[in-house]
């Protein structure tokens, strides 16, 4: 039984005292009225019209029972009211730094057309994690290893000045003898500096012979600066480097990839976003959509 809609019945039925009435009011058949009344009674274990009567007249059980009937219909509309309040809340989202603006804005709109006001928040891993985890945001698209990730950006090294070859390899920062040239350094946004990125990088790098210090984390502001007035080389994505005017190369060593899911403080809030947003977040970070 829906007991808010035999509620609605009862209601409408007792306040026009006629079921035919009482059932066109609430835009039902009168049948349907009569089945959901009985329904209700047999709930409530009495009689709430008295039906020997030509119009339907309450029993005394049925004024009885009529507050709390109507205080069942208060609350159902109050929930249906809350649920649209809830709808509209805006959504807090914590996303990487330095996306493109236009990226951005698109995500806000396109997400606004789906019925969601994003309020976008940007920070480093470690940020967004604590911002999920303190439930300052309702999710977070954060790095993860690709067997985890959602989508999957590929990173190589990006330079000023075009690379000979289809692929950069690590050998090619091996210290150079001539003490009086610096060392080539390989620069990662802090986006990249976890684990299952610089741990896999840094041992490439030892195999090639590089020294721990070639490998830096910076701002992808800061190591751009770097990139423009040296020789060294910044790992990113092909549209990041293409943003900031750098030629971008795979690494041949090993193919690295920046992996993204999205992350929230319940499972059903990670599902919700990622199914609602899905499409458009892959968009914003660049990302196959698939």
């Amino acid at each position: 039984m829906d007991l808010v809609a035999a509620c609605a019945a009862f209601v409408a039925v007792s306040e026009r005292a006629s079921f035919t009435q009482g059932a066109a009011a609430i835009g039902i058949p009168q049948p349907v009225a009569s089945r959901r009344v009985a329904a209700l009674e047999e709930h409530l274990g009495g009689v709430v019209f008295d039906r020997t009567t030509r119009r339907a007249a309450l029993t005394d059980f049925g004024r009885a029972m009529l507050p709390a009937a109507r205080r069942v219909l208060d609350a159902a509309d109050d929930l249906r009211v809350g649920a649209v309040r809830a709808g509209s809340a805006p959504v807090g989202l914590a996303l990487p730094v330095d996306l493109p603006l236009a990226a951005l804005v698109d995500l806000i709109a396109d997400a606004r057309d789906a019925g969601v006001a994003l309020v976008v928040e940007h920070a480093e891993p470690d940020r967004r994690r604590e911002l999920v985890r303190d439930r300052a945001v309702r999710a977070a698209v954060l790095p993860v290893p690709e067997p985890e990730a959602r989508w999957t950006v590929p990173l190589g090294p990006a330079t000023l000045r075009p690379s000979a070859g289809r692929r950069v390899f690590l050998a090619e920062f091996r210290p150079r003898r001539d003490a009086g040239t610096p060392d080539r350094r390989l620069w990662l946004r802090p986006e990249d500096d976890v684990p299952h990125v610089g741990d896999a990088l840094a041992r490439l790098a030892v195999a090639a012979g590089l020294r721990p210090s070639q490998l830096r984390v910076s701002s992808l502001a800061g190591a751009v600066a770097e990139v423009i007035r040296t020789d060294d080389a910044l790992l990113c994505t092909p549209r990041e480097a293409a943003d900031t005017g750098l030629t971008w190369r795979p690494l041949g060593d090993a193919p690295l990839v920046r992996g993204y899911a999205v992350v929230a403080a319940s499972v059903l809030d990670t599902d919700r976003t990622t199914a609602t947003l899905g499409p458009l977040l892959a968009r914003c970070l660049g990302a196959d959509p698939s």
